[in-house]
């Protein structure tokens, strides 16, 4: 992610600096849904001294680039997920849990649907809610 990062920014004529390389990096490492809090807890531990407000804005710099997404959770918080090629979550709504899921959805009819209704779309995934296995035994 790290290089993807630093060519993106050049490409935009933004600078490359040890804070976002450092977000990158944190989002790759942990690999998994994460909050900007979880984000910035390890990212301070690496790299001491960097701000919530920077953690911030580094994963919307990311979601602008394409290199995170977000996944709007059940408790209302914005989730990250490094993992950018096209998949769905499910997500419980009793203890939170959001795991990802492969599985065909016509996301083409999706974009062309908000496309006719005046929006311009760029991406669409899939959330589907529920009990997990654990919640709903």
């Amino acid at each position: 992610m790290e290089t993807s990062l630093a060519a993106a920014l050049r490409e935009r004529g933004q600078r490359v600096t040890p804070q976002r390389l450092m977000v990158a990096r944190v989002l790759n490492d942990l690999d998994r849904h994460v909050t900007a809090e979880v984000v910035f807890d390890e990212v301070s531990r690496r790299m001491p001294g960097v701000s919530l407000p920077t953690v911030y804005a580094t994963l919307d710099l990311l979601e602008g680039i394409g290199l995170v997404h977000r996944v709007a959770s059940e408790r209302g918080a914005v989730v990250y997920d490094p993992r950018t090629e096209a998949h769905h979550h499910l997500v419980c709504r009793r203890c939170g849990a959001i795991v990802d899921v492969d599985g065909p959805v016509d996301a083409g009819a999706l974009l062309a649907a908000a496309q006719s209704a005046g929006f311009a779309a760029d991406h669409a995934q899939v959330v589907v809610r529920g009990l997990c296995a654990t919640c709903a035994a």
